[in-house]
C-alpha cells in the first residue's frame, strides 16, 4: 500500500483552492494510505538556536552534549514521520511571489545533513531520499504563467522544485490554479483543474 503525506500549507480549509486540488488527486487514487499533515493545525517546533547549535555539529562545528541530543531527537521524529510516505501531495497557495511561512518552517526543520541531504565540497548538495514522487498543487491569485512581472514572479514553484530536488525527489508532476482571481470564467478554469488533478494519477 502506497504511503501519502499531504501537506496542506494553506489556512482556509475547505476554502482552500489548492487543498480541493490536492483532494480530488487523493480520490482518484487506490490502495492508499494517507497521513495529512495541516501545517496550521498541528504545533511545530521551532528550528531554534540549540537545534541549530546540534546540526553544527554534523559538520564539525562542536559536540553533541546531552542537551542537544535531547533537541536534535525533536527534530529526527518530524524527519521520520517525512521519510515514511512514499508519496508527498503539497497543496500550496502562492504567497507573496513564494510559499507561506508555515511550509518554510516545516521545510527548514526537515531538512537536514545525514537524513535527507549530503554534502561534499567538490560536488555540492545531493539528496538522500529515494524511490519517491510528489505531486503539487499551486494556486495563485493574480499571478499565472507567462504574465508580466507587474502580475508577480514565481519563487513559489521554483523554489519547491529546487528544495524537492536537493533532497532526491525528481518525479514530480504538478496541477496550477493560476490565477484564480483575475481571470475572466473562474469557475470554468477551476473545474478543468479540477479535473486534470484527477487524471494526474494516469
Amino acid at each position: 500500500m502506497k504511503q501519502i503525506l499531504h501537506i496542506i500549507a494553506s489556512p482556509r480549509g475547505m476554502n482552500s483552492d489548492s487543498t480541493k486540488l490536492a483532494n480530488n488527486y487523493l480520490k482518484s487514487l487506490s490502495d492508499i494510505e494517507v497521513d495529512t499533515l495541516n501545517l496550521w493545525q498541528e504545533p511545530l517546533i521551532e528550528f531554534d538556536g540549540d537545534k541549530a547549535a546540534a546540526k553544527g555539529t554534523f559538520f564539525g562545528f562542536g559536540e553533541m552534549t546531552n542537551t542537544l541530543q535531547t533537541h536534535w531527537d525533536k527534530v529526527v521524529e518530524v524527519i521520520d514521520r517525512f521519510k515514511g510516505a512514499d508519496e508527498y501531495v503539497i497543496s500550496v497557495p502562492m504567497w507573496n511571489g513564494s510559499i507561506p511561512y508555515k511550509l518554510k518552517q516545516y521545510i527548514d526543520v526537515i531538512t537536514q545533513p545525514h537524513f535527507t541531504y549530503k554534502f561534499h565540497p567538490d560536488t555540492g548538495y545531493s539528496g538522500l531520499l529515494e524511490n519517491k514522487s510528489a505531486r503539487l498543487f499551486f494556486t495563485s491569485g493574480v499571478y499565472g504563467l507567462n504574465t508580466p512581472p507587474s502580475w508577480g514572479e514565481d519563487y513559489h514553484s521554483t523554489y519547491l522544485k529546487w528544495w524537492l530536488n536537493m533532497i532526491g525527489i525528481t518525479d514530480i508532476k504538478e496541477v496550477r490554479f493560476q490565477p484564480s482571481a483575475v481571470t475572466a470564467n473562474p469557475k470554468e478554469e477551476f473545474s478543468i483543474a479540477l479535473e486534470k488533478a484527477k487524471n494526474l494519477s494516469k
